[in-house]
């Protein structure tokens, strides 16, 4: 070969290498079944890696999390403890203690809008079971649930135990536990060695680093009505390094004389809320702790929620609320962005 073809084709295959380079990524879907709900991964990785590995350290995880805080599994952490009818302590692990941890953050923060021991309220309502026929409580019964609904009643000691001034008293983290797995997917995915990432667990998200495409994630909040589908977006935000979780009474509620009883109880009443938040989108660095207060702020109305929410750090929140006439009116934390 004459030296200049030589020199042809050299810039060819330099030319050729730059231009795989570039395209030496690709985007990885994985997906699963937890906590009574759907999970679903994207990963920007390399073009030959083989995610197997990453496939299995994630259920893994999520099987750890689910036998930790499942109600449905009887041999779970938080069933056990809630069959501890004792005033002994209890053992429980670092992943129990660590939201536990965040739910007493947030019961002292909403003032008790958020409260982990609330099931007694939930089940009296008829929200505890799919199948059971829903009926308005008289108020006696209620007075009754409530003397056992304080998140007061269960602290913590050192080394990983808790311990209850109340023997019958429950918890539930059916409305934080998902965020904490999502939390913990990320961390997982983060160890091994990806920095590109969306997790979602049940609409409970997080994202870090760019799409293969360079953008930022998008996320889109739900339509708040109930008749419409589930892929019906009302809100696109852009995230990156943050989560997003989204709390609503538009899909879980019934109607007893033309009136309608949301599922969202707020556990220092007993009672399900009447403040017209239909809707609320917490955007904060913990989807664990966006999860609980997402739910805490459906409970204090817009109002609180927003002054809340304006002076806590690095969170932001958008409150819905379905007016009379049907109309849908939002409310935006101070520096809550919009696509």
């Amino acid at each position: 070969m004459l030296p200049k073809q030589k020199t042809i084709v050299s810039i060819f295959f330099v030319a050729l290498l730059l231009f795989a380079g570039c395209n030496l990524k690709k985007e990885v879907i994985l997906t699963g079944k937890t906590m009574g709900t759907n999970w679903r991964v994207k990963v920007v990785a390399g073009h030959f890696d083989n995610t197997e590995k990453l496939d299995k350290a994630i259920k893994k995880r999520l099987l750890e999390i689910n036998q930790s805080m499942s109600l449905y599994d009887k041999e779970s952490e938080i069933c056990k403890l809630n069959a501890h009818r004792s005033l002994k302590k209890f053992h429980v692990s670092n992943d129990f203690l660590a939201v536990f941890k965040t739910g007493k953050k947030l019961y002292m923060e909403t003032s008790g809008a958020w409260d982990a021991t609330i099931r007694p309220l939930v089940n009296l309502w008829g929200f505890g079971d799919a199948e059971r026929e829903k009926e308005v409580p008289d108020e006696s019964n209620i007075k009754r649930r409530l003397f056992h609904v304080s998140f007061e009643s269960v602290r913590i000691l050192d080394n990983n135990f808790l311990v209850k001034t109340d023997p019958d008293v429950t918890l539930d983290f059916g409305s934080i536990a998902k965020g904490f797995g999502v939390d913990q997917v990320a961390g997982v995915i983060k160890e091994n060695g990806y920095s590109d990432l969306i997790v979602e667990i049940g609409g409970e998200v997080y994202a870090s680093g760019r799409r293969l495409d360079g953008k930022n994630w998008r996320i889109g909040i739900n339509m708040p009505d109930k008749n419409s589908s589930f892929n019906e977006v009302y809100k696109v935000i852009t995230i990156s390094e943050k989560a997003v979780a989204t709390s609503g009474d538009y899909r879980n509620f019934f109607e007893k004389q033309k009136k309608t009883y949301s599922h969202v109880i707020d556990p220092r009443t007993g009672r399900p809320v009447e403040n017209g938040v239909v809707s609320v989108s917490v955007i904060a660095g913990s989807c664990t702790y966006a999860d609980g207060l997402a739910t805490a702020l459906m409970v204090m109305g817009h109002d609180k929620g927003i002054e809340l929410v304006n002076k806590t750090k690095n969170v932001e929140c958008l409150i819905i609320v379905k007016e009379k006439d049907g109309t849908l009116t939002n409310y935006f934390s101070r520096n809550f962005n919009e696509e």
